[in-house]
């Protein structure tokens, strides 16, 4: 063989002149340089796609939570307005145009229903339902259909209407507050409130009745087809927060122990404020005039006999004691009190101030009637007061605190304590979001 034939029959040879090109292409197909580079770039439209499609998801989840705060914000707004006889849809409009979604603007709408058209709150003519939408543009999403996503966010409040003149702080009493017999309890335009969760919270009984803005206790309510009510009777809310929890007098002067006892002799006795730890009484037909201060009464009793009169303008009866030994007070029928709270100060507001270290159930009796009116607070935290007074008149402030209570005859209450200076809201005064 020659050196041509040699050449000819040489792999070389043949990988150079193509004799061999089906092994050339088999080691093609195994090669797999660069395969990463070409699958990417098929997959890269589908990954940007994707990246985009979950961009546009995300910013309708952000207009979507953004818009329920605007309907949260818009339905508590205007369901407080209700409870001041504002207009609601002005009110929600304007507080839903602050984040941005004002009624019939860039397709904007802000419906407002009273009562609601959805939900579980459909039949309460209080509660109040703001909804909020707004359609939205579709862009990489528009590969899926061709109309705008609408975007819709909806909220219910209930107005807390007028405020409270009554609470039972109780938590487990039952009741915590009872009225029975053939007594009535008017508490004009305003609430009636009670902490205990047991059944009931409110005991209403015999021919007795109730007539309020609204009554609202922790647990159930027994009687209260005789209750009226002009905001609904609301059973399993939740407590109402002590207004004067944080409140206390000034520090306790030196006492005096001696007794005081005014009689009838057709003049009026007056009393200083500071510091008594005897008992103080006064008789049928007695008039007792309390100056201007704090009276603490250490351990004393007040004894307000029927047809006794007492009276103080900017005054505050302090009850207070230690160990076994409490001041009480008990305040016959029909005797005339007239006691009207400071307008500043320690004990702005408050007329009756009890200590909360007295041992829970510590009976006060204040069941003067008719002629018997406090102005400003009475509040007793830990007592067991039984009540029964107050004319009603459109100007006359009481409100009562107490641990439990009883009413008896006729009671008539009202919260009309701008002369005071105000005294403490019991209960909020903004609406509550119930959807």
């Amino acid at each position: 063989m020659d050196i041509r034939q040699t050449l000819r029959a040489s792999p070389l040879h043949r990988k150079f002149t193509g004799h061999d090109t089906s092994g050339t292409f088999r080691q093609f197909v195994r090669d797999q340089s660069g395969s990463y580079v070409i699958i990417s770039a098929l997959l890269m439209p589908v990954l940007v796609g994707t990246a985009g499609l979950g961009t546009e998801v995300g910013w309708w989840y952000y207009k979507h939570k953004n818009m329920q705060s605007a309907a949260d914000s818009g339905a508590v707004s205007a369901a407080t307005a209700a409870s001041a006889g504002g207009d609601i849809l002005a009110e929600a409009d304007a507080v839903t145009a602050n984040y941005g979604y004002s009624n019939s603007v860039n397709n904007v709408t802000v419906a407002v229903n009273n009562p609601p058209k959805a939900g579980s709150h459909t039949s309460d003519l209080q509660a109040i339902e703001v909804v909020v939408s707004q359609p939205q543009q579709r862009l990489l999403s528009a590969l899926f259909g061709s109309d705008p996503v609408l975007i819709t966010a909806r909220a219910v409040a209930l107005p807390n209407s007028g405020t409270g003149c009554v609470l039972a702080l109780n938590s487990s009493a039952s009741p915590a507050v009872n009225v029975s017999g053939g007594n009535q309890l008017n508490l004009i335009k305003c609430n009636l409130y009670s902490n205990s969760g047991a059944s009931p919270s409110l005991n209403v009984a015999g021919s007795a009745t109730v007539s309020a803005n609204q009554v609202g206790v922790v647990g159930d309510v027994s009687g209260a087809s005789s209750i009226t009510t002009t905001n609904g009777v609301k059973t399993h809310v939740q407590p109402i927060a002590d207004p004067y929890a944080n409140v206390l007098p000034p520090s306790e002067p030196s006492c005096t122990n001696a007794k005081i006892t005014v009689n009838s002799n057709g003049k009026t006795s007056s009393l200083d404020p500071g510091c008594y730890s005897g008992s103080i009484t006064v008789n049928a037909g007695a008039t007792l005039n309390l100056n201007p201060g704090i009276y603490y009464l250490d351990g004393a009793n007040l004894s307000v006999a029927g047809n006794a009169t007492i009276t103080g303008t900017g005054v505050t009866l302090v009850f207070t004691g230690s160990g076994s030994d409490w001041g009480t007070a008990s305040i016959g029928s029909n005797a005339n009190i007239n006691l009207t709270a400071p307008t500043s100060g320690s004990t702005q507001g408050i007329v009756i101030y009890g200590d909360r270290k007295m041992p829970a159930g510590t009976a006060f009796n204040l069941t003067g009637g008719s002629t018997q009116n406090f102005g400003g607070a009475i509040y007793l935290p830990k007592a067991n007061l039984s009540f029964s007074g107050g004319n009603g008149t459109s100007t006359s402030c009481t409100k009562i605190i107490a641990d439990t209570l009883t009413f008896t005859g006729t009671s008539n209450l009202q919260v009309d304590c701008s002369a005071l200076g105000g005294t403490a809201t019991i209960g909020s005064q903004t609406a509550q979001l119930v959807e």
